[in-house]
């Protein structure tokens, strides 16, 4: 075998140190987990470990992450007809990750709220994410309804009912890590059936205002991507609008999702001042969620939304941005590989897609 080149070698220290990460957390928790001891378990300095990941908390939410990326799904999963039968699907999904009770049995994903709840940093994102999950459940809530009914009015915005779902599943994995043996896994797949049937009066607002879109003419040549809704492959030159958010600014992406046409590609592209620890922690949020609602809903009604993690930020650069922070907002619109229009700043995402709604194909 000839000799690794040095990428080779630090994405093999790399998976080293997420391995032996989470056989530490596993074992110890995350209070408890020592950087040295992890860098025992992959033979690896401390050093070594550092220079992949910047803390322990940074290590902790790239190997959550990876283990919600890579969970293996049901070879045939009871994907749900109806409403009520998706949201039974994806409570049934989500309860099988959880321990089966008992102190013996700890969450090694436990910590995480703690963390969350103890750095104003982490909040704000992580809120942002949560709203970016209630809308992609919400969307496949709403292009299920007709399926269910195709006689019925066209459906209603599903995003809060999507919130009040989310709210029970993650209420569920606080008390079962807080309370071993208190939440019976039934009771909440009963619950979450039941709300399919809640009338929340939901709707959505656009923005007040936004900036202008200004005509492009660049080319359009995206490196490769994966799709954390869809855990693949994301084919980024398809054409349609690209939206660059900041983690303070993901839930803006629905303004792209409620002002462009039927059927044109959206897609997020999360980027952030603190790569480290806030890429991984969207890729957790995203994974969690979506791996439960692939094996809940058909994949014609999967939400039209493609979301990246942009590390990186090659893809910002493609789109224009090379200077991105938690506050960024850039939006673009693809056609035939080229960008054709483009704005910045709050509300880039309505205005980008407000405007080539109007444009001839």
């Amino acid at each position: 075998m000839g000799r690794l080149t040095r990428a080779e070698t630090q994405e093999r220290n790399r998976a080293k140190v997420l391995a032996a990460a989470r056989d530490e957390f596993a074992e110890r928790g995350f209070r408890d987990a020592k950087v040295d001891d992890i860098a025992d378990r992959a033979e690896l300095t401390r050093g070594a470990v550092y220079s992949n990941f910047p803390g322990k908390r940074a290590l902790y939410l790239a190997v959550l992450a990876h283990l919600a990326e890579t969970e293996p799904a049901p070879s045939h999963p009871e994907l749900g007809r109806t409403a009520r039968e998706a949201l039974g699907a994806l409570a049934r999904a989500w309860v099988a990750r959880l321990p089966p009770g008992g102190v013996e049995s700890p969450r090694i994903g436990a910590a995480l709220v703690p963390e969350i709840l103890a750095d104003d940093r982490i909040r704000q994102p992580f809120a942002q994410l949560m709203k970016l999950n209630a809308l992609l459940v919400g969307l496949a809530l709403e292009r299920l309804r007709p399926l269910d009914s195709p006689a019925a009015a066209p459906p209603r915005r599903s995003v809060r009912l999507a919130e009040t779902v989310l709210t029970t599943l993650h209420g569920a994995t606080q008390m079962t890590a807080a309370a071993p043996g208190f939440v019976e896994p039934f009771d909440i797949v009963s619950a979450c059936e039941q709300l399919a049937e809640l009338e929340l009066g939901d709707w959505w607002a656009p923005p007040p205002a936004h900036p202008p879109v200004r005509r492009s003419d660049q080319p359009w040549d995206p490196p490769s991507a994966t799709d954390v809704v869809r855990g693949e492959h994301a084919s980024l030159a398809d054409d349609g609008v690209v939206a660059v958010l900041g983690l303070h600014r993901v839930a803006a992406v629905e303004e792209a999702v409620r002002a462009a046409p039927a059927g044109t590609e959206i897609t997020a592209v999360l980027v952030t001042g603190d790569p480290g620890e806030l890429v991984p922690l969207a890729r957790l949020a995203v994974a969690e969620v979506c791996g439960c609602l692939r094996q809940a809903f058909p994949p014609p009604t999967w939400p039209g939304v493609r979301v990246v993690c942009d590390e990186s930020g090659d893809l910002a650069a493609a789109v224009g941005a090379p200077v991105v922070d938690d506050t960024t907002e850039t939006a673009v619109h693809v056609r035939s590989g080229r960008i054709t229009a483009r704005a910045d700043g709050p509300g880039a995402c309505h205005a980008v897609a407000l405007a080539e709604t109007a444009q001839p194909a």
